[in-house]
């Protein structure tokens, strides 16, 4: 042992005391064949998330970022409530 390095105690624990292994954990599991990750092992959204390159002014980004992390999602929210009672055709 190095003189060098301090003394880390072990996080070993029983097996016997290790969670079951049941088939929902699998199904969120990470799948990889070899090094290459196969299948990403997460939910699906019912409704998945578009990326894109979008240009808004900077008075409008500055408000939502002052709100912190998430403020993205607060912009997406912000933009379906608008739809609920306006229609993008009206603004044409």
């Amino acid at each position: 042992m190095n003189g060098n390095k301090p003394i880390t105690p072990g996080d070993w624990s029983d097996p016997d005391d290790a969670p079951e292994l049941t088939d929902d954990f699998f199904d969120r599991a990470d799948e990889f064949q070899g090094a290459q990750l196969i299948r990403r092992g997460r939910p699906k959204a019912d409704c998945p998330k578009q990326a894109l390159t979008v240009r808004y002014d900077s008075d409008v980004i500055a408000a939502f970022k002052v709100t912190g992390r998430g403020w993205q999602t607060r912009m997406n929210l912000a933009l379906k409530d608008w739809l609920k009672t306006h229609s993008p055709h009206d603004y044409k």
